[in-house]
């Protein structure tokens, strides 16, 4: 175990230079005998600014002021800083047949006649998530289920489906609970990292589409987006994204050649464990189309109330984002070096084994930690009653810190020998690190384990 000074201390050390720049520049001035003034300002802008790209002024306003000159005067005619809440289910035509301002950006150029088709606080935050995560369009959903199967609609009956093997319990379910036995599309779990099984099933078979996930839920393996968008492309099939894990602010698959992004909504998006919904983002016209088209006919739309917090929720995503991964390093470090601890999974650590590949083409490591404590289920499930801080609760992505037991709750439903071969068993928990104090967070953790430990050496 990690003496509580000493995890304070990695924790300062870590959370206080999450810019490399600017903490080189802040040394050079520091060490200036007398710094100019425009040192010092330079140095407090690199110091306050360590989000990446400027996003963050990108996720407060769609379009950035000082670079685009775009200006949405016809969506808001009042000024008002924060959009409005649109409650109406239909809206007054002029004429017979014509919808309602189509000059409102929210609109898209359709105008407004039914809320489930077009409402202007879901075109608000649409546009929005889109900007954030760098696509042309972005169509929004009830859940991120019902996003998922707005993909799956653009499929025929005869196509094929290769998906991560490591993918979300409620995504496998649906994939081979209703996809394949009622939709007729069959549905490969493979490991993309496995260059010898990839190359022998794209030689038996044309997919149509690559479902992945990167990192994957729970195992946090990773998977280099640009290989696999390479091997969709050469066999003419679409690949899919599920970036809920990274979100817009650590990850945009569609850089690395995807083409199409989901996200659960529910998740770090309004990252406040209020709202359901999911969206499916994408840069290719006709998938957009295609998808706007199964969201108004399905109707599987969110609320405008709920398109209102997520997009107050997106608002901060950078702010949040940076402050959970701060924590999940520090307490990755520490789960490391806990007797109670046999394994640590992290991208962010040197011992994850595509470490790499996340430096590469993640902008951070995200707050996501899955361990293997030791003993067995008794121990496992010790550790989970006697967190205080984490709650033992399904779902991620959200301020609080969250902890589960995958082979019990979320991926109860993935068959027992595809649990084994994954490594989900129930010894391995999964945190959803949340913005509470680092510190805090460690010592609930460390409490709970040396629980479990504590109930081994009584047998």
């Amino acid at each position: 175990m990690f003496p509580m000074r000493a995890i304070r201390t990695k924790t300062f050390i870590n959370s206080k230079f999450t810019s490399l720049n600017g903490c080189l520049q802040q040394i050079k001035i520091m060490s200036s005998p007398t710094p100019t003034p425009n040192e010092l300002l330079q140095s407090a802008i690199a110091s306050a600014d360590i989000y990446h790209h400027g996003i963050g002024t990108t996720f407060l306003h769609i379009h950035n002021p000082l670079t685009d000159n775009v200006h949405d005067a016809a969506s808001n005619p009042t000024g008002a800083v924060v959009p409005s809440i649109s409650l109406a289910t239909t809206f007054r035509q002029s004429t017979p047949g014509e919808a309602t301002a189509r000059n409102d950006p929210n609109s898209f150029g359709v105008g407004y006649e039914y809320s489930r088709t077009g409402n202007p606080t879901r075109g608000v935050f649409e546009r929005a998530v889109a900007a954030a995560e760098k696509a042309k369009y972005c169509v929004a959903f009830s859940s991120g289920s019902a996003a998922t199967s707005a993909v799956i609609h653009l499929l025929s009956p005869g196509d094929k489906i290769f998906c991560i093997d490591d993918v979300y319990g409620g995504t496998q379910r649906y994939f081979r609970r209703i996809v394949h036995p009622r939709m007729a599309i069959d549905v490969d779990f493979l490991d993309f990292n496995d260059d010898d099984i990839m190359k022998e099933k794209l030689q038996a078979c044309n997919p149509k589409l690559f479902w992945l996930e990167t990192p994957t839920n729970p195992t946090l393996k990773v998977t280099d987006i640009c290989k696999v968008a390479h091997m969709a492309k050469e066999n003419n099939a679409l690949l899919a994204v599920d970036n809920t894990f990274c979100s817009p602010y650590f990850q945009n698959p569609l850089d690395h050649g995807a083409d199409i992004v989901v996200h659960s909504v529910t998740k770090y998006i309004n990252g406040h464990s209020d709202v359901v919904m999911g969206v499916v983002c994408t840069n290719d016209e006709t998938i957009y189309q295609s998808l706007r088209f199964t969201q108004n006919g399905v109707g599987a739309v969110p609320s405008p109330f709920d398109c209102y917090l997520a997009h107050r929720g997106l608002k901060t995503l950078h702010v949040r984002m940076e402050a959970a991964a701060r924590n999940a390093n520090a307490i990755s470090i520490f789960l490391e070096g806990h007797p109670g601890v046999t394994k640590v999974v992290y991208p962010g650590l040197k011992s994850h084994p595509q470490h790499e590949i996340a430096k590469a083409q993640q902008h951070g490591f995200g707050a996501m930690i899955t361990f293997y404590c030791v003993g067995g289920r008794a121990q496992s499930a010790i550790v989970l009653e006697k967190l205080r801080v984490f709650a033992l609760a399904e779902s991620l992505g959200a301020v609080e810190s969250l902890a589960e037991c995958p082979s019990l709750m979320t991926h109860a439903s993935v068959p027992d020998d595809q649990r084994t071969l994954l490594g989900i068993d129930d010894t391995l928990i999964r945190l959803s690190v949340g913005i509470e104090s680092c510190s805090d967070l460690i010592a609930d953790l460390d409490f709970a384990l040396n629980a479990a430990l504590s109930s081994m050496s009584k047998k």
